[in-house]
């Protein structure tokens, strides 16, 4: 009695405060007021790197599971003394089958800085207004994270037990090089903690048009390796009165031309022929047609030329180097001697760092400019299998939520932490359920948003899945 008196006085203020923000009122289910007020705690949980707290962030987390009946021997929280703003959580719903191996429900607490002058409202307050919710970590990934944790709530206190146990595993350092990464300590010292047979994670996701109608959802299946390469150049300086060409900052300048100017090798592996193959086929357009083109011939120049003029796609097909940084010179009277960059690349599974270097160096044809690999080393990385058993009910259960949406394998271009489980034999994809429109939904950029139609679907569209590959274990 007292849960649902709750819950009506959670509806009415989630309804005035809607209609206080100039959005109109809407009807939610008791379950829906709950997830709202955990997504709003969780967004407004600053978990930035330079003054939030993952830690924080992790213990309300497992406050909601222990409150709703997981034992202390069902959660396991972790960190490390030199990070411990940078910890996370572990929490298993225990399967009945002896035979089937867990699945992982995988979730990064951290979020890209924001600050308050940039934004139109305050990052950190969950505002709902006209359709969206706003926040920083209201798209990535929080609404999953919050997804993942009301889920397993429901699940406890409904006393669902599923067939295939279902872990769930909360971490920080994502988003930022320098922080402590949960899933990459998990992956190497608590292997055991995460075992699975594949994690659900973020990189998927649909697309809708600008009438909110869903179009497509995606399933990430593999994503490019970061790899961090320094250029540089030397040179024996002088005076700057009396310049001459041997000049580093110039010979640096010629080599960040040639990276700009060098295209990688196309190449394909089965997910990205796959993309091509079912998002070309609906589309009629000259950019369909050379989608469906480039998936039966890789070597169709005439599909790549047109495929390239599209950034996404072209990024989709190779390996990419960018110069993302930019330093020289030690004096404003002096020739310089020293200038350097430091240069991006994005490398296609199964590419290593020694190929992608031997590359750009012939590119550049310079003996005199250096390019140095930086840590982390990244080693190959191959995509999950297009795995029946987990693509399939991705796509029985889309054709529910989403009729006449296709599911479709994609390949990212960026990076998430399935980086660090792939590698131990985890294999994992980027869900499909939740959308954006045509705008984008301002991830790592100003004002981030997420529709919250696409928010309340997408959770009951995750749900679902997660029952029906649970207990098909």
């Amino acid at each position: 009695m007292h849960r649902k008196f709750l819950a009506a006085a959670l509806a009415l203020g989630v309804a005035h405060s809607a209609m206080a923000q100039g959005a109109p009122p809407t009807e939610l289910r008791p379950d829906q007021v709950r997830f709202r007020a955990l997504y709003k705690e969780l967004v407004e949980t600053n978990t930035s790197l330079s003054v939030g707290s993952c830690t924080e962030a992790a213990a309300k987390m497992g406050a909601h599971l222990t409150a709703a009946g997981f034992p202390d021997s069902d959660i396991t929280y972790f960190s490390v003394p030199d990070h411990p703003k940078e910890g996370g959580v572990v929490a298993i719903l225990h399967g009945t089958s002896k035979t089937a191996k867990p699945m992982l429900l995988l979730g990064h607490l951290d979020v890209v800085e924001a600050k308050r002058a940039d934004w139109t409202r305050d990052p950190f307050t969950f505002i709902e207004e006209n359709g969206y919710f706003y926040g920083r970590g209201t798209s990535d990934m929080k609404v999953i994270d919050a997804t993942w944790v009301d889920m397993l709530v429901r699940f406890k206190e409904s006393k669902y037990v599923p067939k295939r146990t279902i872990k769930l595993a909360l971490t920080c350092g994502e988003e930022t090089l320098e922080a402590f990464n949960g899933a990459s300590y998990l992956a190497t010292h608590k292997r055991d903690l995460i075992d699975a047979e594949f994690a659900l994670n973020e990189g998927g996701g649909g697309r809708a048009d600008k009438d909110g109608a869903v179009q497509s959802q995606g399933v990430q299946v593999g994503e490019k390796v970061v790899q961090q390469f320094r250029m540089e150049t030397t040179n024996a300086g002088g005076h700057s009165s009396v310049p001459i060409k041997d000049n580093a900052i110039y010979q640096l300048a010629q080599g960040l031309l040639k990276v700009r100017d060098y295209d990688f090798p196309l190449q394909l592996n089965d997910v990205t022929r796959a993309f091509f193959a079912k998002a070309g086929a609906g589309r009629t357009d000259e950019m369909g047609k050379a989608m469906v083109a480039i998936s039966k011939d890789p070597n169709d120049k005439a599909a790549e030329a047109v495929l390239n003029k599209d950034r996404g796609f072209h990024s989709m097909l190779r390996t990419t180097c960018v110069a993302t940084l930019l330093d020289g010179g030690h004096a404003e009277n002096a020739l310089p001697q020293r200038a350097g960059a430091n240069i991006n690349c994005r490398m296609f599974p199964g590419s290593s760092m020694e190929d992608t270097k031997a590359k750009l160096e012939a590119a550049i044809g310079d003996p005199g400019v250096k390019l140095i690999p930086l840590q982390p080393i990244r080693g190959k990385s191959n995509p999950a299998p297009l795995d029946p058993k987990v693509i399939g009910p991705m796509e029985k259960v889309a054709a529910k939520y989403y009729p006449g949406a296709p599911v479709i394998p994609t390949m990212s271009t960026g990076a998430s932490d399935a980086l660090y489980l792939i590698p131990v034999g985890i294999p994992t994809y980027g869900v499909p359920g939740f959308y954006s429109g045509p705008e984008g939904s301002g991830a790592h950029g100003l004002n981030e948003h997420s529709s919250v139609k696409s928010v309340y679907l997408g959770r009951d569209y995750l749900t679902d899945l997660v029952k029906t590959l649970a207990d098909e274990g």
